[in-house]
């Protein structure tokens, strides 16, 4: 039961996009289509699972025992851009729309700091293999929830009569903080 609650944890409660505000660069970039968003949403899924996985063995069995743990970040790192990479690559053969469509945001989740901030959590924590790792699945579909609700509200907005001063990225800005209080009502359901 508590790997199920770490799960919805990651999604609701612990939210990184809206509760931590990490990873804001993709969600406020990629977030114009839901297409597009969800395009990115199954990336960063992908990412950040295999990233959790892939830091978690490299703490343990290599940066540990040679008493380097103070190596983590740049370890972290190397593993998340290599993923990325990988990830690059896949889309650009499978799926050469989407990978148009997503653009210079792919390449971003190297850096993006929502990945790197679940590995780090998930070290500090001091989480076993598979609650790191479904740490790293719930942060994820959290990240990717939360882009395709807001692509979803943008698209919406669109639509309307927004003030002069508010179109554009303001009411971007203002809808991402509505989603953020929203995201906060789910603070006292789960305590992990």
């Amino acid at each position: 039961m508590n790997l199920i609650l770490l799960v919805l944890a990651g999604i609701f409660v612990n939210n990184y996009v809206l509760s931590q505000f990490l990873g804001i660069c993709p969600f406020l970039g990629v977030s114009k289509k839901v297409e597009t968003s969800a395009g990115m949403g199954v990336a960063v899924i992908f990412v950040i699972t295999l990233a959790c996985a892939a830091s978690w063995l490299v703490y343990n069995f290599i940066l540990v025992p040679l008493k380097i743990e103070y190596l983590y970040n740049i370890a972290f790192i190397l593993v998340i851009a290599a993923l990325v990479q990988f990830v690059e690559m896949f889309l650009k053969k499978s799926s050469p729309s989407l990978y148009q469509a997503l653009g210079v945001y792919l390449p971003l989740i190297t850096t993006n700091c929502a990945v790197l901030g679940v590995a780090v959590v998930n070290m500090q924590k001091g989480y076993n293999f598979i609650e790191a790792v479904l740490n790293g699945v719930g942060g994820a579909v959290g990240f990717a929830l939360a882009i395709v609700l807001f692509a979803g509200i943008r698209e919406r907005i669109q639509y309307n009569n927004i003030p002069k001063a508010f179109e554009g990225f303001p009411i971007a800005l203002v809808s991402a903080g509505i989603m953020s209080i929203a995201f906060l009502g789910f603070q006292g359901l789960i305590k992990i």
